[in-house]
């Protein structure tokens, strides 16, 4: 099945997929020049952040993770450049729109609010034509993997992403924050009996996160 098809969009996607990844790359520029004007932290997550490491684009939005404290500024810069910005009813995120494309403004994931460490492993890699800071491949996956639950649980659009990372994650660092998921476990099985890993994935290091 085509990357698309797995993000929910209808069979015929192909034949649009270079001008609607060529559009959000183009979101995805401006978002990140506008907050980094604004001296705002970030780092790029979720599917364009799997783009600048080697994988698949992201077809449907911008995720970026970045500290409470600067939503504000970041809202007020995207605001600035013409993005219509919204304050959904989930406590974890904020939204930008560029005609339209969806830009995540991410401070919290499950539970853990984004910190200077996190951000600090992030790794200045170019997306869309510009430098950015791109979150580290191992929290990259962690932040795919923690939020699995019963009622979002899709390995099929995860899963090739992340064999375009594998080479580039901490697996038993992986296995050590996401143990207590029965979801990432599952997931790790997954990767392991489809050949992805090499063997089954040892907790090793710090559980804590990020």
């Amino acid at each position: 099945m085509p990357i698309w098809e797995s993000m929910g969009y209808p069979g015929d996607m192909g034949s649009h997929s270079h001008e609607v990844t060529d559009a959000i790359l183009e979101t995805l520029k401006r978002a990140s020049s506008g907050l980094k004007d604004a001296g705002v932290r970030f780092a790029l997550a979720g599917g364009c952040a799997a783009y600048a490491r080697g994988a698949a684009p992201s077809l449907h939005d911008v995720d970026f993770v970045l500290p409470e404290q600067d939503v504000p500024t970041a809202l007020e810069a995207l605001g600035n450049l013409g993005f219509e910005t919204l304050k959904p009813p989930e406590d974890w995120l904020v939204k930008a729109y560029d005609e339209g494309r969806l830009v995540d403004l991410i401070f919290s994931i499950c539970d853990c609010p984004v910190t200077p460490g996190l951000l600090d492993r992030a790794e200045p890699m170019k997306a869309s034509a510009v430098i950015v800071p791109v979150l580290e491949a191992t929290d990259l996956v962690i932040t795919w993997l923690l939020p699995l639950s019963e009622h979002s649980c899709d390995y099929g659009s995860l899963l090739p992403q992340v064999r375009a990372l594998r080479e580039q994650v901490d697996w038993g660092r992986v296995a050590a924050v996401t143990q207590a998921s029965p979801y990432a476990l599952t997931f790790l099985t997954l990767l392991e009996r489809l050949g992805v890993l090499d063997g089954p994935v040892d907790p090793v290091g710090d559980p804590s996160w990020p």
